[in-house]
C-alpha cells in the first residue's frame, strides 16, 4: 500500500475549488450591493427575503455539521470521504453569526410581537400578544436565546475541527472516543436549538400559530439540503484527483440512501402535521394552512409534493441511480432548490395572502449563497480532502484505495 502524506499537493483540493470560490465572492459582492440598494427602496421586502436566504444558507451549514456528528457517531467510510466537505460547511458557522446580526434590526419589521401591540386592530390578538411577550416571546428573551444557539453551534463546530486538524499530523493519536463523547450530546443539543430557533425565527412569524413537530420538519430539511449539498461539492472533486481515487460507487450510493431517508422523513413529519391540523380543524391552526393552499399558495404546496417528496423519492429507489454520481448531482440540484422553496413557501405567506415572489427573494438567497460558497471555498482549501493520519481514514478510504 502506498503512503499518503497530510498537506501533499495530492492530498488537497483541486485548483477548481479555489477558483469557484473566488468567482462566489464577486457575485456575492455583486449582488449584496445590489441587495443594499433595495433594502434602502422596499426594507420590508428586504428582511423577509433576508430571514428566508439566512434560514437556507443555515440550514446547508448546521445540517452538514450534523451529519459529521452521526458520521463519528457510527462510523463507516460514505461520511470519512465527505467528511472534510462537510466540516467545510460547519466551519461557516461563525459567518452566518455575523450574518444574523442584520436580523436583529429587521425585528420590527418582521415580527409583530416585536413592534407596538397598542396599533393591533385585533383586540383578541392583541392580549394574547401580551401574554406571549410577557412569557416568551420578547425582544430581550429573543436576543438572549440566539446568543445561546449560535453560543452551542460555534463550540460544536470548534471541538470537532480541532481535534480533525489534529489527524493531519504524523503520530497524532486516535480522536475517535473525543468526537463520539461530542458528537452524542452534540446531536441532542443540535436538535433542541434548531427547534427553538425555529419556533424564535420562522413560527413566532405568526404568533397565533403553533405546532409542536415544526422544528423537525424544519430540522430535516437541514439534513436533506446538507447532504444534497455534499453530493454537489463531490461531483466537481471526483473529476480531479485525490477524489477521483477515494469516492467509489459504493460510497456514492450510500449517499443516495441518504438523501432518500431524509426525503422520507420530512414528508412523513410534513404529512403528520398536516393530517393532525386539518382532522382537528380549529380555527386557529387551521388558518395556517388555509393561506397557504389559496391565493395561488397551493401551486407551490403541490410542487413542492411533487420535486420534494414523490418524484426524488421514486428516482432515488433505483439502485443504479444511486450509484451514478453524474445522475444524482443533478437530483441533489433539484433538491437544494426544493429547500429554498419550502423555507419560501413557509416564510412569505406570512406577509402576503396571494402568491408573489419579491425581488429580495431571489437578490439575497444570491448574495449570502455567494457569500457563503466563498468562505466554504476558503475552508475546504486549507486542509486535506482527508484526515490522512486518522485510523478510519485509513482502514475505510486509504487501504481500499491503495489496494
Amino acid at each position: 500500500m502506498s503512503t499518503v502524506r497530510a498537506n501533499n499537493p495530492e492530498t488537497m483540493a483541486p485548483p477548481v475549488m479555489r477558483a469557484i470560490g473566488q468567482r462566489s465572492l464577486i457575485i456575492g459582492v455583486i449582488f449584496t450591493v445590489i441587495a443594499i440598494a433595495g433594502a434602502m427602496r422596499r426594507p420590508d421586502e428586504f428582511f423577509r427575503g433576508y430571514l428566508l436566504a439566512f434560514m437556507d444558507w443555515l440550514g446547508v451549514t448546521l445540517g452538514s455539521m450534523a451529519i459529521l456528528m452521526i458520521r463519528h457517531m457510527t462510523g463507516g467510510g460514505w461520511g470519512t470521504v465527505i467528511r472534510r466537505v462537510l466540516g467545510a460547511a460547519m466551519r461557516c458557522i461563525p459567518l452566518m453569526t455575523i450574518l444574523f446580526i442584520p436580523l436583529l434590526f429587521g425585528m420590527p419589521r418582521l415580527y409583530i410581537w416585536a413592534g407596538p401591540l397598542d396599533k393591533i386592530a385585533d383586540k383578541h390578538l392583541q392580549e394574547h400578544l401580551r401574554d406571549l411577550t410577557q412569557s416568551y416571546l420578547s425582544v430581550h428573551g429573543f436576543v438572549i436565546r440566539a446568543v445561546v444557539y449560535f453560543a452551542i453551534w460555534n463550540l460544536l463546530s470548534f471541538l470537532l475541527s480541532k481535534w480533525s486538524r489534529e489527524n493531519d499530523q504524523a503520530g497524532s493519536r486516535d480522536n475517535s472516543r473525543r468526537f463520539k463523547a461530542v458528537a452524542g450530546p452534540g446531536l441532542i443539543l443540535y436538535a433542541f436549538t434548531i427547534s427553538f430557533a425555529a419556533i424564535d425565527w420562522v413560527m413566532s412569524l405568526d404568533p397565533s400559530w403553533i405546532s409542536t413537530i415544526y422544528g423537525l420538519i424544519l430540522l430535516m430539511g437541514e439534513l436533506l439540503a446538507a447532504i444534497c449539498f455534499a453530493v454537489v461539492v463531490e461531483s466537481i472533486l471526483v473529476k480531479y484527483k485525490p477524489m477521483s481515487d477515494w469516492l467509489t460507487p459504493d460510497f456514492v450510493h450510500d449517499h443516495g440512501k441518504w438523501m432518500l431517508t431524509f426525503i422520507m422523513v420530512w414528508a412523513y413529519f410534513s404529512f403528520s402535521q398536516l393530517l393532525i391540523i386539518w382532522s382537528g380543524n380549529l380555527p386557529d391552526e387551521i388558518t395556517w394552512y388555509l393561506r397557504r393552499l389559496n391565493g395561488g399558495w397551493g401551486g407551490v404546496g403541490l410542487a413542492l409534493f411533487l420535486f420534494h417528496f414523490a418524484i426524488p423519492f421514486v428516482m432515488l429507489l433505483s439502485r443504479p441511480f444511486k450509484r451514478n454520481i453524474r445522475k444524482l448531482v443533478w437530483l441533489a440540484v433539484g433538491l437544494l432548490v426544493m429547500c429554498w422553496v419550502d423555507l419560501f413557501w413557509i416564510i412569505e405567506p406570512n406577509f402576503s395572502q396571494t402568491f408573489r415572489v419579491t425581488f429580495a427573494d431571489i437578490v439575497v438567497s444570491i448574495a449570502m449563497g455567494g457569500l457563503w460558497l466563498w468562505f466554504f471555498c476558503r475552508n475546504l482549501t486549507s486542509l486535506p480532502l482527508l484526515p490522512v493520519y486518522d485510523a478510519d481514514a485509513k482502514k475505510e478510504v486509504l487501504e481500499p484505495a491503495h489496494g
